[in-house]
């Protein structure tokens, strides 16, 4: 395997409060490697961004160590500035400029004659789908389109790694969807692309790899599949028509060798199996066997919010919908 392109040692950042200091990044240790997608998934307030602005510069941490490239982040800050893409949630286009214009002045900061300019910005608007936009004002595109064009700016000078911060907040499904697709191209073009989000399927969708933070502490770290295996199984779910039989489906439950775990709870039975497309059947037809009537029965696999929840005890929906500060 390749070596790291970033790499995190016991980083750390901590904010005051008037209740003691706040960890918004409490022993961070990650590796990223070249050409892949690394998802750092966690709720609003985990430190995510803030883990994010230390790696870019923008923010220095208290302790620990990062490289990116090579180049220590706190030493060698311009080298790193020089290798990174950066795709903060606000954008940075230039609203009244046209989207090309844009690509082609991003080319000149970073020391492109103009003719190489012109062409990387050509290359990157048949690349990343922007043609029936680019020469557009800004300020006329769509949340979609600007997205798309904060992405082809954020790789116009060919960065080694790509730093995104929540890309696709405030986006409709469908746009949502559409830059997924241009995130996964990123990888197709060599790009390693680090990614902050709060949706589990974008997560899950996305990323060859990823970290789930929570409080500012790595909590699971792994493939989207590697993680999920972490949970005890699939689940089936079933609705009984009635209760009378439960303490017979109890012990017949407890003689199968593919039940890992159950409960049977008034009419509803919870049957945590392993392979349960390949259960399934096969439970209905002993439920069949024995008379026992089912009104539904529904299967669910393993989710990155499982993962969740068995790490921290609480869902990430749950913590979306109780709020929480960006980090």
């Amino acid at each position: 395997m390749p070596d790291a392109v970033v790499v995190t040692e016991d980083l750390k950042k901590y904010f005051p409060s008037r209740n003691g200091p706040v960890k918004a990044v409490d022993g961070v240790n990650l590796e990223v490697f070249p050409g892949e997608i690394f998802g750092f998934l966690g709720p609003n307030g985990a430190g995510k961004t803030t883990t994010l602005r230390i790696l870019t510069t923008l923010v220095k941490a208290d302790s620990g160590a990062a490289t990116i490239a090579g180049f220590d982040v706190l030493r060698e800050p311009g080298d790193v500035r020089r290798n990174i893409g950066y795709v903060g949630q606000a954008g940075g286009a230039d609203r009244p400029a046209t989207g090309r214009e844009n690509l082609i002045l991003q080319g000149r900061l970073y020391d492109m004659t103009l003719q190489q300019a012109k062409e990387r910005a050509a290359e990157l608007i048949a690349a990343l789908d922007l043609t029936e936009f680019a020469d557009r004002i800004a300020h006329t595109y769509s949340g979609g389109q600007l997205r798309r064009l904060d992405v082809a700016l954020g790789i116009m000078h060919r960065p080694k790694v790509l730093f995104l911060d929540e890309p696709t907040t405030g986006l409709d499904p469908q746009n949502r969807a559409n830059l997924w697709i241009q995130i996964g191209k990123l990888r197709d073009m060599g790009v390693t692309v680090f990614l902050t989000t709060h949706y589990l399927e974008e997560a899950d969708t996305l990323s060859d790899r990823l970290a789930i933070m929570d409080h500012g502490k790595i909590v699971a770290e792994g493939t989207p599949t590697e993680l999920k295996k972490l949970v005890a199984g699939d689940t089936i779910s079933v609705g009984l028509m009635d209760d009378r039989k439960n303490a017979a489906i109890a012990a017949l439950l407890a003689q199968k060798p593919y039940v890992r775990d159950f409960t049977v709870d008034d009419c509803h039975l919870r049957i945590v199996v392993e392979e349960g497309s390949k259960v399934m059947p096969e439970l209905l037809r002993l439920f069949d066997q024995e008379s026992i009537e089912v009104a539904t029965i529904t299967l669910a696999v393993p989710t990155l919010d499982d993962v969740f929840l068995k790490q921290t005890g609480r869902t990430l929906r749950d913590t979306e919908s109780a709020g929480g500060e960006q980090g």
